[in-house]
């Protein structure tokens, strides 16, 4: 974690505040720029050379998602911590099938896939543009806000 929080990408505590906002997991140093070429508010730069990490302008995102499913790597997700008064809300890509259904509850996992609390879908988004990547949006107690990153796979029936 002490990583990522060096990363130029990860948000300060006052960006949380912003309402949602993206959270690029991406500490390393290969070319890659997705994410810099589809925002379209310019708010995700990489410039030059294409090796550098990511930077975020957190006053420019509108925390659309646009980003989430164009990264290869599927290092960015998007977390709106003031989603209501109990919870925080994250949007994040999913790659597995079988896909939530919204209203399921689900395990939501940290960056080592143990499990950390239980969410709620709130949406599932599985558009031709993505290329096979769904954006799942669940809710979950604020307390997690720093450990949440994605799902536990489902059990396939």
């Amino acid at each position: 974690m002490e990583e990522l929080k060096l990363s130029t990408a990860f948000p300060k505590a006052n960006d949380y505040q912003r309402g949602p906002i993206p959270i690029i997991e991406c500490t390393e140093e290969i070319p890659c720029n997705p994410c810099e070429t589809v925002c379209p508010k310019g708010a995700i730069k990489v410039g030059n050379p294409i090796t550098n990490q990511p930077t975020i302008d957190f006053s420019q995102c509108t925390g659309c998602g646009t980003c989430i499913a164009k990264c290869p790597g599927l290092a960015i997700y998007i977390l709106h911590l003031n989603y209501n008064e109990k919870e925080a809300l994250i949007t994040f890509p999913f790659e597995y099938l079988p896909l939530p259904q919204k209203g399921q509850t689900i395990s939501l996992v940290n960056r080592l896939g143990e499990s950390v609390c239980v969410g709620r879908v709130v949406k599932v988004i599985n558009h031709d543009l993505y290329d096979h990547t769904a954006l799942i949006s669940a809710t979950f107690s604020k307390e997690h806000y720093e450990n949440v990153v994605s799902m536990k796979r489902l059990d396939k029936e």
